[in-house]
């Protein structure tokens, strides 16, 4: 291996989740902060909650809701067509 290429490796690596737990493992970094972790992951726990980190739920919704919005319109438009013939 080559010398001074490879990044520090720590054995004690902190990782400090949102929910508070904290413990160590082995990593390239010295602090590691992570939004979910077994303690309260809904998997591990049993219990549903959304795990939404990047809005994907709600430009789910928005999308969906944009979708209903221009069937709707698409049938009124229909509709027109065939009353007026």
């Amino acid at each position: 291996m080559k010398a001074e290429i490879h990044p520090e490796f720590h054995t004690d690596a902190k990782v400090k989740c949102a929910c508070g737990q904290t413990f160590s493992i082995a990593s390239t970094a010295k602090d590691i902060e992570v939004e979910i972790c077994s303690n309260c992951h809904p998997f591990y726990t049993g219990i549903d909650k959304i795990v939404d980190t990047a809005g994907r739920v709600e430009k789910f919704k928005t999308r969906k809701a944009a979708a209903k919005l221009k069937d709707k319109k698409e049938k009124k438009i229909k509709a027109r067509k065939k009353s007026d013939n």
